[in-house]
């Protein structure tokens, strides 16, 4: 699996570093590229991100990844934002200069869902630390991850359940954890960060 040809794409708007040591823990020496002929060229592809949707979008825009990532033909895993951004439509389109919530901003078109402002009753958001995933481990996605293991989250808007939902999360009310359509999946916690647990879901996907 060394020899994997594995390319983060370079959103700009993600924590590159930690990502990149994740795989290299993995014995994996993922390259960091934005450049059009390192995306097509990869056997697989990270999609990272942290922030807002309204920034991501805007910096994928802007640097010519939309067209690279819808795409992409082999598989490609989206982190925290990452995921996010592979859905329909976002409501995070606040910013300092326009309050207009019931506005979307378009997302990648890739998995259906729209992401929403999660409804959590009275529990605190952003929706952070250390929480359970169910799914019926039956996807090799998920191989040797049993449903009700912890992954580690840090986020306030989240993707609706569909059709796509591989594995669900509870937090007030359920959203979808980890999505998947065709050769592109999501993880809205980060796994990086979520100990063997992630370190296995980011093994099993070199493994696809």
């Amino acid at each position: 699996m060394s020899a994997q040809n594995l390319v983060i794409i370079d959103t700009g708007c993600a924590n590159l570093a930690s990502v990149r040591m994740a795989f290299e823990r993995l014995g994996v020496q993922p390259q960091v590229s934005r450049e059009a002929a390192d995306i097509e060229q990869a056997d697989k592809l990270i999609l990272p991100g942290v922030g807002t949707a309204v920034a991501a979008m805007k910096n994928l825009n802007e640097r010519g990844l939309v067209p690279l990532i819808r795409n992409a033909k082999q598989p490609l895993l989206g982190f925290c934002l990452g995921m996010q951004m592979l859905a329909e439509a976002s409501e995070e389109t606040m910013t300092d200069e326009d309050d207009n919530s019931s506005a979307l901003i378009e997302g990648l078109g890739i998995v259906p869902g729209r992401i929403r402002l999660m409804e959590v009753g009275n529990l605190r958001l952003p929706h952070m630390g250390w929480n359970q995933i169910a799914h019926d481990e039956t996807h090799p996605l998920l191989k040797g991850i049993p449903s009700g293991s912890y992954f580690y989250f840090v986020h306030s808007y989240a993707l609706e359940v569909t059709d796509a939902t591989l594995a669900t999360c509870d937090y007030g009310s359920p959203f979808t954890a980890i999505v998947g359509r065709d050769n592109f999946f999501g993880a809205q916690f980060h796994p990086e960060r979520s100990g063997p647990a992630g370190a296995r879901l980011l093994q099993n996907f070199l493994d696809l």
